[in-house]
């Protein structure tokens, strides 16, 4: 899909449907790539009040151009995302690897695709917490997660942290450009690049002080 359409559908469907569209857009990115860069970034942005008549609602309630707003937009794509990961994570659990095999390019999860996920499963637990903040990675990691039996809790914690993080980040970028939102927008891929190295960066960092104080203690 051409760059200015899908801009187009993902900004029409959050100024439309509000935090419902944030929501149900980062569920699918869960399991589907769906442009959750995108969507953040610009939904950060609706909540600075930048836009004439596009306020972040839900259940009526129309959130005003505040920290709730930004707060609201964040929170929604985390739980959606979070829901999502659950959904992608039962599908591969109670489907298994023989069914993804057959299926699995209805999800562009390809033979090629299902190897590299097994190989990034292989780095350990905490390859699903920088998964969840590396771009296109991410949408490829629930259901592989279910096939190979990850425990469940602790793959939603961990998926739980990485959106949280990307939900946040991006929305504070969305939040920090406001108004600059169409100038910015030009330059998007290489800002949302720039932003998934600083947070695999840290996410990286982060394991690596965690199995280190596990080294220590064991020590």
């Amino acid at each position: 899909m051409p760059l200015a359409s899908l801009t187009s559908s993902v900004t029409s469907a959050v100024a439309t449907h509000g935090l419902w569209a944030v929501f149900a857009l980062m569920l699918v990115d869960a399991v589907f790539p769906a442009a959750s860069e995108l969507v953040m970034v610009y939904a950060g942005a609706v909540a600075t009040g930048a836009f004439v008549g596009i306020r972040l609602t839900l259940f009526g309630h129309v959130f005003g151009s505040g920290f709730a707003g930004y707060l609201a937009a964040a929170l929604a794509g985390t739980v959606g995302y979070l829901v999502g990961a659950l959904l992608g994570w039962l599908l591969g659990y109670y489907g298994g690897r023989p069914w993804l095999e057959r299926r699995g390019r209805l999800l562009h999860l390809t033979p090629e695709r299902l190897e590299r996920a097994d190989q990034w499963f292989a780095r350990g637990d905490f390859a699903v917490l920088i998964g969840r903040v590396t771009p296109v990675v991410r949408s490829f990691i629930s259901i592989p997660a279910g096939v190979v039996r990850m425990p469940l809790r602790r793959y939603l914690i961990l998926s739980l942290i990485g959106s949280a993080v990307w939900a946040f980040a991006l929305a504070a970028v969305g939040w920090g450009v406001g108004s600059g939102y169409r100038h910015f927008h030009s330059s998007f891929d290489l800002a949302t690049l720039a932003i998934a190295c600083v947070l695999v960066l840290v996410a990286v960092m982060a394991v690596r002080v965690q199995r280190r104080r596990a080294m220590d203690a064991a020590e």
